[in-house]
């Protein structure tokens, strides 16, 4: 795990160009890359690419300024290209830190859409539509070449050499250069190549890119060691090396048969960017959408837990609802938040699915719009309740219950001390 130190505006940067960029690079960047790690990274991976041509050192109060964006977010999504190999960044520490940041091509969308990670997050981040239509674009079209010969130029054909003279090659000319996405977290390589037997594999069985495909496939589909082993004897072949496609497949049906059928997804994304609520106002409404913006749905209902990991039937709900239903992260947020409260700290089904269906048709995607459809459904049903005095649930009565936005003025909102503290407690978190 690398060393958490703090960016300061005053920081100087330096970008340096790994790689040869391309237009066809922009178009994988926006089409592949951004629904995975957002449009805040996209255009921070573009604005350095700028300030490359610039040649010149510049602060972090010129992203500040260029983006408009708070430093903190500036790092956050700084991060997020760092995780997906679009950056390396690099810090010389002292009165004020020097940080040279790396620039990398992404990589190719065959390779994209064959990485044992990135191909999986994208499929859950985008849904089956969607990711369909990226692949197609990048589809060969199959053209059968049955009934043509190949008359294709050799270069001898057209150019005649001469005596002259002979020149070396050049190592340090730029080239179209990617970086692999990194992992902290190791499956056990001496256990699991010793529990082996040599007779099954060959010399170049267990070779550098074995070790990422097996490591990430780990990471991907939360595989251990001892599950990863069985997995992996059984996709050697009669050369004694890995059958690539094989361990895809069996990891992938690992762990489906293992989760119900269901492929991983990401429950730890936040809320996009572009659906946040604009920052400058500092009520206590404004703090709780900034919670529910800033903080991944398995994070939130971990921090209702008490810190304690939440079950894999929670788990399961807040992947249905990211996953098959589409909300957005923040959304989902809110609909826990909600649900707990009303149902005695339970996560129940069959109430959650009425909600969504709801927001569904209302097509609800902010944290604020999710706060106050769910403000305005209570004072209809509170309404309802005292004209007619229909019975109902202590849960659902008692006021002290209900989450801290139902309130007639919001823009004086008085949230319970539990409440204020609870939210207080996430942000000191988030910070």
């Amino acid at each position: 795990m690398k060393k958490s130190i703090t960016t300061l505006p005053a920081d100087i940067y330096l970008v340096v160009n790994k790689t040869n960029l391309i237009e066809s690079d922009r178009k994988i960047i926006t089409m592949l890359y951004q629904p995975i790690i957002g449009y805040t990274s996209v255009s921070l991976y573009f604005t350095l690419i700028d300030d490359l041509e610039k040649s010149c050192e510049f602060t972090h109060h010129h992203l500040m300024t260029v983006m408009q964006l708070r430093l903190d977010d500036i790092v956050s999504a700084r991060e997020r290209l760092e995780a997906v190999g679009l950056l390396k960044t690099y810090i010389k520490q002292g009165d004020v830190n020097n940080y040279i940041y790396q620039i990398y091509s992404p990589i190719s969308a065959h390779e994209f859409f064959n990485h044992p990670i990135l191909n999986v997050v994208l499929y859950n981040n985008i849904g089956k539509k969607e990711y369909e239509d990226a692949l197609n674009y990048y589809k060969i079209p199959r053209i059968s070449l049955k009934d043509y010969d190949d008359v294709t130029a050799k270069f001898d054909d057209v150019f005649k050499t001469y005596p002259g003279r002979g020149i070396e090659g050049v190592d340090d000319i730029v080239k179209h250069e990617s970086s692999k996405v990194t992992l902290n977290k190791e499956i056990d390589f001496d256990m699991l190549i010793s529990s082996i037997p040599k007779s099954m594999v060959s010399s170049r069985c267990f070779n550098k890119d074995s070790k990422y495909l097996i490591n990430s496939l780990s990471y991907a589909y939360n595989i251990d060691t001892l599950n990863m082993l069985g997995l992996v004897r059984d996709s050697i072949n009669e050369k004694g090396l890995i059958d690539q496609k094989l361990l895809r497949k069996s990891c992938r049906n690992f762990y489906q048969f293992e989760n119900g059928g269901r492929l991983p997804t990401l429950i730890y994304t936040k809320q996009p960017s572009f659906l946040k609520k604009p920052e400058g106002d500092n009520s206590k409404w404004a703090k709780m959408v900034y919670t529910f913006e800033n903080i991944s749905p398995y994070d939130f209902l971990k921090s209702r837990c008490k810190g304690s990991e939440p079950t894999s039937r929670d788990v399961r709900i807040i992947e249905s609802l990211l996953v098959d239903q589409k909300l957005n992260p923040g959304v989902v947020n809110v609909l826990i938040y909600y649900v707990l409260k009303m149902n005695n700290q339970k996560l129940n089904k069959t109430y959650i699915e009425s909600i969504v269906g709801q927001w569904k048709r209302l097509n609800i995607e902010t944290v604020e719009e999710a706060m106050k459809i769910t403000e305005k459904e209570h004072k209809k049903n509170k309404k309802l309740f005292n004209k007619n005095k229909i019975k109902i649930s202590k849960k659902q009565r008692h006021e002290e219950e209900l989450p801290a936005w139902f309130n007639e003025n919001l823009d004086n909102l008085s949230a319970s001390k539990d409440e204020t503290d609870e939210m207080e407690k996430i942000l000191n978190e988030l910070a």
